[in-house]
């Protein structure tokens, strides 16, 4: 078992003023890890791997809220769809209905993020802003019964130069402010801001994260 239960504490702690949540990125870490990490009062688990996902889903306590954190095929979506609570990395209109129909069929609404691309990087996935208000626009236009839209996620440029971070999350915040007002006034539910990872998430809590997936600080090395 390796587990960081004082950095774990400390994550926890620095959260608490924002109202900001800690999703534990669990993601090739053994049951065992995330049973520790349960026990210790974490309760929402951050997957990539939908096969790996369904392989550990069973092994661990009913309650454990999964959220998959990855890049998701359409055709593995009703893998994951009789469990999963939170799906963080949206970016096609043709995800979303196949999300839905597949809630559907277990009777479930399934929250979603709709992810951005701010970072410099070609090669994160996510929409820009153009390509998010055609997707709303289609959403507002054909209902999607079994999910809800939640919020925004996004991942910021991987550098040193924490300024530029700042204000690629400072950007999707003012994003989020204008789509919640634009199409989501009176949705108590789209509030999620689900940016900040082990290296960055204090930049993160500076711009209004209230999601923070963090993986490596909680864990030990890889492997």
């Amino acid at each position: 078992m390796s587990i960081n239960l004082p950095a774990y504490q400390q994550v926890q702690a620095t959260l608490q003023p924002y109202g900001a949540r800690l999703v534990a990125v669990s993601k090739i870490k053994p049951v065992a890890d995330i049973q520790a990490l349960y026990n210790a009062g974490q309760r929402a688990f951050g997957e990539n791997y939908v096969q790996e996902l369904v392989q550990k889903q069973p092994e661990l306590p009913a309650d454990v809220e999964w959220h998959f954190i990855g890049h998701l095929q359409s055709n593995k979506v009703k893998y994951i769809a009789p469990f999963v609570s939170m799906i963080h990395a949206v970016d096609s209109f043709k995800l979303l209905q196949e999300i839905s129909n597949q809630a559907a069929k277990n009777n479930r609404t399934i929250d979603c993020l709709l992810q951005m691309h701010i970072a410099e990087e070609e090669t994160k996935f996510g929409l820009d802003a153009a390509e998010l208000e055609a997707l709303l626009q289609q959403w507002q236009q054909q209902a999607l019964p079994n999910i809800r839209i939640t919020g925004l996620m996004g991942m910021a440029t991987n550098t040193d130069n924490e300024a530029q971070i700042l204000k690629e999350f400072q950007r999707l915040k003012a994003l989020h402010t204008r789509i919640k007002e634009h199409y989501f006034p009176d949705q108590d539910y789209f509030r999620e801001l689900s940016i900040g990872m082990s290296g960055d998430y204090l930049l993160a809590l500076q711009a209004g994260s209230t999601l923070v997936r963090i993986g490596s600080l909680l864990f030990g090395a890889r492997g």
